[in-house]
């Protein structure tokens, strides 16, 4: 997948969880649970997604734009509820 993101956005993600959001490139989306993002009106439609990211679980938040792009907007480690949906799943 084609990821973009906003430079600041990403820098502020590496000092917040320590990962850059170009990482979202090597994220498994094949494997993800999609959850849409409806907590508050971002005036797009925003996903997260639950799935692998070397060999640890990640939540990544997109949105899909209309040339099959995504825009990352975080990326972090998944939290412990995250996990559990997760392990229910599969």
């Amino acid at each position: 997948m084609e990821v973009v993101f906003d430079p600041a956005k990403d820098a502020e993600n590496i000092r917040k969880h320590g990962i850059s959001l170009q990482r979202a490139e090597d994220f498994d989306e094949d494997t993800a649970l999609y959850d849409l993002d409806d907590s508050q009106d971002y005036g797009e439609e925003r996903w997260n997604l639950v799935g692998w990211l070397d060999a640890k679980l990640y939540t990544l938040t997109v949105t899909y734009m209309p040339d099959d792009r995504i825009r990352a907007i975080s990326l972090r480690k998944a939290e412990n509820e995250e996990y559990k949906r997760y392990a229910a799943q599969y």
